[in-house]
């Protein structure tokens, strides 16, 4: 699976063909990819599909195309191996560069799965009931009118407080270090059985991130009126707000990122970072 609309990706997937069938392996991939991209090679209707049918998924492009991966794949918790052909690439495990080594190293099981939670979110907008599964997060914001709103937020049916700003992230370990970490969050590694609440743009100094378990139930309801407010999850709109409408979020499943035997999430933090990761 790639972001075919990146010349790189393009001929990335024509050289990952080539070395699964050189292997005795056999690549797949959806038939829009196969059109975009010119590939004549096995394909499957999307990549629902292709996720189920396979052993492994080869990912090109940034986060946003494993994210879409994830989102896209569903259930099918086939391992995912992220290529980097973005900028950041946080959920990306190798460089374009190094994907003859990765490979042959995940021949070799020189290589580990990392369990990275998914959030499910019910959201209750207008009477109709909307589902969404996000890998990052689940975003409460306001539309293209720059207001303050208004949110009140619960956890395990207990009033935490209510947060006035431009709104509110719930995100995943994997979530913390991408809108989260933009709006004052934490970096949480991704072994960490927790959940964040983080307010983006607070009206009151006092309004600060939230930890909460992994395993807990967070409600957020909308106390504004006459506002345009979106819920989306992982960048992708899902519906509109309105008041009293609410957006539940809890864990839901797992989706198996692969890494390379060895693999660091903090040297991956200081080096996309740049930390220089000494002290004086």
């Amino acid at each position: 699976m790639a972001n075919s609309s990146k010349p790189a990706s393009r001929a990335a997937l024509e050289q990952a063909l080539t070395l699964l069938s050189s292997s005795g392996r056999i690549g797949v991939t959806d038939e829009k990819t196969a059109l975009g991209a010119g590939l004549k090679c096995a394909t499957f209707p999307d990549a629902t599909a292709v996720a189920r049918n396979s052993d492994l998924l080869l990912v090109f492009g940034g986060d946003g195309t494993i994210l879409r991966a994830v989102r896209e794949s569903e259930d099918a918790g086939t391992p995912i191996l992220g290529i980097n052909v973005g900028r950041l690439g946080f959920l990306t495990a190798v460089s374009l560069d190094d994907l003859v080594p990765a490979l042959d190293r995940i021949w070799a099981n020189d290589y580990t799965l990392l369990p990275l939670p998914l959030l499910g979110a019910t959201a209750q907008c207008g009477g109709k009931t909307i589902e969404m599964t996000a890998l990052n997060d689940v975003v409460i914001g306001h539309g293209a009118v720059s207001r303050v709103i208004e949110l009140e937020v619960r956890v395990n049916g207990e009033s935490l407080t209510c947060y006035a700003g431009d709104g509110l992230i719930v995100c995943s370990p994997a979530g913390s270090t991408a809108h989260s970490l933009a709006a004052g969050g934490p970096i949480i590694a991704p072994s960490a059985p927790v959940i964040s609440i983080t307010p983006i743009c607070p009206h009151a100094l006092s309004s600060r991130p939230v930890i909460v378990g992994l395993d807990s139930v967070v409600e957020v309801k909308v106390l504004s009126e006459k506002m345009e407010i979106i819920v989306a999850a992982d960048g992708q709109m899902c519906g509109r707000l309105d008041f009293g409408d609410t957006v539940t979020v809890r864990q839901d499943g797992a989706a198996n990122l692969v890494h390379m035997g060895g693999w660091s999430f903090f040297e991956t933090v200081r080096r996309k970072l740049h930390w220089s990761g000494s002290s004086v």
